[in-house]
């Protein structure tokens, strides 16, 4: 069962190997819930209220507890590139939660006894076993400058896709280092790693470092990257090649 809504302002995809349709509603019910509590666009939401002072920390919740947890040692494996706290002081943990939601989605269906599915939000997947025509999943990779045309396409076996770019949203990742500075060298960096959220708190923070970031991500044990820059050249890191044939 295949089914597509626009949740945390963007397209959120479900597919579930011969699953009711009560497992789908329930994981875009977990997906609404992340929502309420995560956007910084939502006045009644967790991290807003967190912002205005209104909750201490004391009071968070567990969820967000445990994305601060992820973020603060994100920020130290990446020397500081990963950092949710903006120039106006108040926290932004939207460059994690994406993958984080994406992974505990995945876990409800894995709890469910379900082997086959796919799961992606705004670009991110984590999949697992077959498709319903018995292939491997596959994810394409977007061209940046054309963006209805496929570059690559990836088999992930079970690992985690996640692309960080500027050509979908404009800029939105910033260097810490230079926050005044947009990154206009690269414009996309696709990363796969153990599972989504490995993929997507590394794709964000080797994003913020620049070109620099696919060396980071070749350096990084478990990750592989696909970097395209300003000038339409890509570079990828030296196993990349293994996930683009099916097995």
């Amino acid at each position: 069962m295949r089914e597509t809504r626009i949740m945390m302002g963007m397209p959120i995809t479900v597919d579930l190997g011969g699953a009711a349709g009560d497992l789908v509603g329930k994981v875009f019910d977990y997906f609404d819930d992340v929502d309420r509590r995560f956007s910084t666009y939502r006045p009644d939401s967790e991290i807003s209220a967190i912002n205005r002072g209104d909750i201490p920390v004391c009071d968070w919740s567990g969820q967000m507890i445990d994305v601060m947890r992820i973020a603060e040692q994100t920020r130290r494996e990446t020397a500081g590139y990963f950092d949710i706290h903006r120039p106006d002081g108040a926290l932004d943990p939207s460059g994690i939660v994406k993958g984080w939601a994406i992974r505990n989605a995945a876990e409800i269906v894995r709890r469910a006894d379900v082997g086959d599915f796919f799961i992606e939000a705004g670009g991110d997947v984590q999949s697992c076993g077959r498709n319903a025509c018995g292939r491997d999943w596959s994810v394409g990779i977007r061209n940046p400058f054309h963006t209805d045309e496929i570059v690559k396409v990836v088999y992930p076996d079970g690992h985690g896709v996640a692309t960080s770019g500027t050509y979908a949203r404009g800029q939105h990742i910033y260097n810490p280092r230079a926050v005044h500075d947009p990154i206009s060298d690269i414009v996309s960096l696709t990363v796969i790693g153990s599972d989504v959220l490995e993929a997507d708190r590394f794709a964000t923070a080797a994003f913020a470092m620049g070109r620099d970031g696919i060396l980071f991500i070749e350096q990084t044990p478990g990750l592989e990257g696909y970097l395209i820059d300003s000038n339409r050249r890509a570079t990828p890191t030296s196993g990349f090649g293994a996930f683009c044939q099916s097995c």
